[in-house]
């Protein structure tokens, strides 16, 4: 298990650092507070409860890998990127799931700590392709990874079950190596 104090990667403005237990009062205060600007596409945990079984998961089940963007001005954190679903073997592919905070949103903290996750990802966790499926309506995530170098692949309808309706999302994807990618 890695060491969560230690960055496992630093930017210019951001370090991206593994999620911990004793981030759920910081991280759920951060989840009420932007409520707004998540919904209607994601559902952080916002208690500490719900927190709790979400970071043990990230933190515990291998095929996971829980990142936190935080600022390196003050040290909050700005939002989470996580790898999930990931495949190891001839795939070595992981999905990720994203979401700001509403004091980081639009500071760009986010988009260079996607690339700092996307590094990491091909560097030290030996993955080939991240995919990231994003409601076609939510183009500040779309946005997000078309600035990362990630690429439309694809429609798939009825893709994900979220706030109680199978919802349509586009296939945005990256693989190790292409051009203009953000971790060249």
């Amino acid at each position: 298990m890695p060491d969560t104090h230690i960055p496992l990667a630093e930017g210019p403005r951001v370090l991206v650092r593994s999620f911990r237990h004793e981030d759920a009062d910081e991280f759920t205060a951060l989840v009420r507070e932007s409520k707004a600007l998540h919904h209607p596409w994601l559902f952080p945990p916002g208690t500490t409860e719900a927190y709790a079984e979400y970071a043990r998961r990230l933190i515990e089940d291998p095929t996971r890998a829980g990142h936190l963007v935080c600022a390196r001005d003050d040290g909050r954190i700005a939002g989470f990127i996580n790898i999930n679903n990931i495949v190891r073997g001839a795939f070595l592919c992981g999905a990720l799931g994203y979401g700001a905070f509403a004091h980081a949103a639009g500071r760009g903290l986010m988009g260079e700590g996607l690339g700092l996750v996307v590094r990491h990802a091909f560097g030290p966790l030996g993955l080939h392709r991240l995919e990231a499926n994003i409601q076609p309506g939510n183009t500040a995530s779309i946005a997000l990874v078309r600035r990362a170098g990630f690429r439309l692949e694809g429609y798939s309808p009825d893709f994900l079950l979220i706030d109680g309706a199978w919802r349509d999302h586009e296939r945005w994807a990256i693989t190790k190596g292409m051009p203009g990618a953000a971790f060249e």
